[in-house]
């Protein structure tokens, strides 16, 4: 079973947005968020550590357990679509086998 990795960068609504209609295609049941392990390099010495515009939008990493490589397909074509419309950035991990 294909297992698709990703970052979102968007909003909260962004997020659940594809969250949810990762949920709601037919053959994916398993849709999950993984804890993000990349260091952020904000430097607390820095006079503009902590300031809202230096943050950024939010970063979520999911994981989605996919039936077979025709629906990584669609789910892929579908959230970069989605991504378009809502102005947010999906990035899919490749696998280097």
């Amino acid at each position: 079973m294909p297992l698709l990795r990703m970052r979102i960068t968007g909003s909260e609504a962004d997020i659940r947005a594809m969250t949810n209609l990762l949920q709601s295609l037919d053959g994916i049941e398993h849709v999950e968020e993984v804890a993000d392990l990349m260091p952020h390099m904000d430097d607390a010495d820095s006079s503009s550590a902590g300031l809202s515009d230096v943050r950024g939008p939010n970063v979520h990493a999911l994981e989605v357990d996919a039936p077979n490589t025709a629906t990584v397909r669609r789910v892929r074509q579908m959230l970069e679509e989605l991504a378009f419309d809502l102005d947010a950035v999906v990035e899919f991990e490749e696998d280097e086998d």
